[in-house]
């Protein structure tokens, strides 16, 4: 995401070498005019936010570093609608979530995706399946409900979705759920029936949040469909989905600053993990290509302990680190989500995400190759690299099915992986990272 803005305000910041070089700033902003308008931003919000930017440089007098805190500060002015962000819980549970949105907008996918977030947050989360109008729906929901250990509410004999809604909320209140989230119809466009069944289901759950999900894809249909919906039923917050697709970026901007309406969330991809807070001042970090520290602190947190974290990281120090251990790590950084957005995250290297496209570790043929060659393992072997012989490697080779050769590449990756993470634990464990992803060889030990 933000691809092409990052992009744009690194060369408008750029253009400004010299101190109180007037033509320098015009040649900046006429960029940034352009890039603006590339990236989907309406042309009344690009003219204001450039006239605000270029009146606040000259006041504190023209200057990269002036011109970089114009376009900080005016972004995170315009990013910021009143509103709460994130997620907010109601002070007597279960918090009631209406996810509303138009058919392909990605709705029921991220219904899930928010279940997940809150549970991941150790909240005792309930689905409702009240989107009756698109056959696939509910048995979507039931698969990735299952998938994911979330549990859901369906009637498959009641075809009125207001009457689900009811019994769902009674269920919600009975089990002592924390949370209750009702993903409802959608329809290619909006229309009356669609409005008169969303406020039916308004009045009987009386949500504390009333989301809209849009595609950002849309662009500024997504602007346009929000704010009806807005008018018609109400809502407390927007859902951008698909926008690891969108490299402009410029639709979150649009709705911030035309509808004033907070963006709550974003989807960052497709898996189930891929959903952000969208914090003003972090996305323009992020835009400014100055990572997210926090983001990547509460993202990391909710899968990782600090215990665990400690524990892991003494183990690679000590060159102890083995098979066990890696699988536990493969299994945490995918429930972390997106690597691209991760990588985004890490100040310094945001600047890389683009080049690393979207990395999928669990599908990967040598991902699976790596499960299949410790799952041959003994468990003395897992614990202890150092014990894998020719002849363990020859057993471990007709157990998972690959030739002697390729047991011996993953084990000498497996060995360099180990050191270079030991490496990067240390100190100056950063500038390491940031000199290879820009690919110098990096210090001594690493060539």
């Amino acid at each position: 995401m933000f691809e092409v803005l990052t992009d744009s305000f690194r060369g408008a910041i750029n253009k400004i070498r010299f101190a109180d070089d007037n033509r320098a700033l015009k040649k900046a902003v006429d960029s940034l005019k352009k890039s603006l308008l590339k990236a989907d931003v309406h042309h009344k919000v690009v003219r204001e936010l450039l006239k605000n930017i270029e009146l606040d440089t000259k006041k504190d007098g023209i200057g990269k570093e002036n011109f970089l805190k114009a376009i900080r500060h005016h972004l995170t002015q315009i990013l910021t609608a009143s509103g709460h962000y994130g997620f907010v819980y109601s002070s007597k549970p279960p918090t009631k979530v209406l996810m509303n949105g138009l058919q392909g907008s990605g709705k029921t996918t991220t219904t899930i995706k928010l279940a997940h977030y809150l549970k991941l947050r150790k909240k005792k989360v309930l689905v409702a399946a009240c989107d009756l109008q698109r056959m696939a729906a509910v048995e979507q929901l039931k698969q990735l409900s299952e998938a994911n250990e979330i549990d859901l509410y369906y009637n498959e004999d009641e075809k009125d979705p207001l009457v689900i809604a009811k019994e769902a909320l009674d269920r919600a209140n009975e089990g002592l759920y924390d949370v209750l989230i009702v993903d409802t119809a959608g329809r290619l466009a909006i229309d009356d029936e669609l409005m008169n069944e969303l406020n039916g289901m308004k009045n009987i759950i009386n949500p504390d949040e009333s989301f809209y999900v849009a595609d950002s894809l849309t662009g500024q249909d997504a602007v346009r469909s929000a704010g009806t919906f807005n008018e018609k039923i109400g809502i407390t917050g927007v859902i951008l989905t698909k926008y690891d697709g969108d490299s402009r970026g410029g639709v979150a901007i649009s709705i911030a600053s035309q509808l004033g309406i907070p963006l709550r969330f974003i989807g960052m991809g497709e898996k189930v993990p891929d959903l952000e807070v969208f914090i003003p001042n972090r996305i323009v970090g992020r835009l400014m290509g100055e990572g997210d520290i926090e983001g990547l602190a509460e993202k990391t947190s909710s899968v990782i302990t600090e215990k665990d974290a400690k524990k892991i990281t003494s183990k690679i120090r000590k060159g102890e680190f083995n098979f066990n251990d890696f699988l536990d790590q493969m299994e945490s950084v995918k429930k972390l989500g997106n690597m691209k957005s991760l990588i985004g995250m890490v100040p310094g290297l945001s600047q890389y995400a683009s080049k690393i496209g979207d990395m999928d570790l669990d599908n990967s043929p040598d991902m699976k190759n790596i499960r299949a060659m410790i799952s041959s393992m003994t468990e003395k072997e897992r614990l202890t690299p150092s014990l894998l012989n020719n002849s363990r490697k020859k057993r471990i080779s007709n157990g998972c099915g690959l030739s002697q050769m390729e047991v011996n590449r993953y084990l000498k990756q497996f060995k360099n992986a180990a050191k270079m993470a030991k490496r990067f634990s240390g100190k100056g464990g950063l500038k390491n990272l940031q000199s290879l992803m820009s690919g110098n060889k990096g210090p001594a030990g690493m060539r």
